[in-house]
């Protein structure tokens, strides 16, 4: 039988407006997102003719059913190209749940980026990305590598410029999750409560990212996220770590990924992971994830 073994890297956004709600009840958004050397690992092993889909994990809390992303993904994949051979995926996860780090959506279009490998590439770029949308809104993001400019509800795609692309690769990064995690449909949500104030203007933004390509300004000066507001008024904690953060020698930036929970710390080449994970867990306890890595 069969088998592939296939990278499933974590993401985090550098800048993300929420720029209105849709008349499908999804929102606008216009983002930097780049992925990172950080993920998980997934193994894809044929099994026999039933047509079974299963899924083992070493971390017992992640839901091994149909109602897996990286699942479901393999049921699209088999809808989509008509192949029945049983499959058995092991998830080896390094990235927490709920994090606002693209886990689950880096799981489900790895499912698709191996299957369609492992059965002879039956199925075009195009339609992989067709997939993936069809799966969730941070899915097809995982089809290309690197950084990208993400619009719509997630699923348009655009790689960002040679320049800007190369000012990302290899920079440290040091992200860290406390132990609750925050709802994005709650999150979302709250900034639909009050759009007056919590929508981002979608000319503004577009502006913001053409200038930081332009090279007008660097990173620190671009990262912003829509989430900020209405999380931060909740989780107090957030807010006030990530100003320590701050004004630690060597720290080039902080924000919060996705709809949260999970922040991160843009790293200059004078700055101490070590300390820096001290303070994070003098603020947020003994049981915070913290993981230092750096962009792919």
């Amino acid at each position: 039988m069969r088998s592939i073994a296939v990278f499933s890297p974590a993401k985090i956004n550098l800048f993300l407006a929420v720029t209105g709600r849709r008349p499908d009840g999804f929102h606008e958004l216009v983002s930097l997102v780049a992925q990172l050397a950080l993920g998980d690992t997934l193994w894809l092993q044929e099994r026999s003719e039933d047509g079974e889909v299963t899924l083992i994990c070493d971390d017992p809390t992640v839901p091994s059913g149909a109602d897996n992303l990286a699942v479901r993904a393999a049921v699209v994949f088999r809808g989509a190209t008509g192949v029945q051979t049983g499959l058995e995926i092991s998830l080896h996860k390094r990235l927490p749940m709920g994090a606002g780090l693209g886990g689950g959506s880096s799981n489900a279009t790895a499912v698709l980026r191996a299957l369609n490998v492992l059965c002879g590439r039956p199925l075009p770029d195009e339609r992989l990305v067709e997939l993936a949308a069809q799966l969730g809104s941070d899915c097809p993001l995982f089809l290309s590598g690197g950084a990208s400019l993400m619009r719509g509800r997630g699923e348009r795609i655009e790689p960002v410029g040679a320049g800007a692309a190369e000012g990302l690769t290899g920079r440290r990064v040091l992200i860290f999750k406390p132990d609750f995690s925050i709802s994005t449909p709650w999150a979302y949500g709250q900034l639909a409560a009050d759009p007056r104030h919590n929508y981002s203007s979608p000319d503004w933004a577009e502006e913001r990212l053409r200038q930081w390509q332009a090279g007008d300004f660097g990173l620190q000066a671009l990262l912003f996220n829509s989430f900020e507001v209405v999380a931060f008024r909740k989780f107090v904690a957030l807010p006030t770590l990530a100003d320590c953060l701050r004004a630690e020698p060597g720290v080039e930036g902080v924000l919060m990924s996705g709809s949260g929970s999970a922040c991160f710390a843009l790293l200059g080449p004078g700055a101490d992971g070590q300390r820096l994970s001290a303070v994070i867990r003098e603020a947020l306890g003994s049981t915070a994830w913290i993981a230092e890595t750096t962009f792919a």
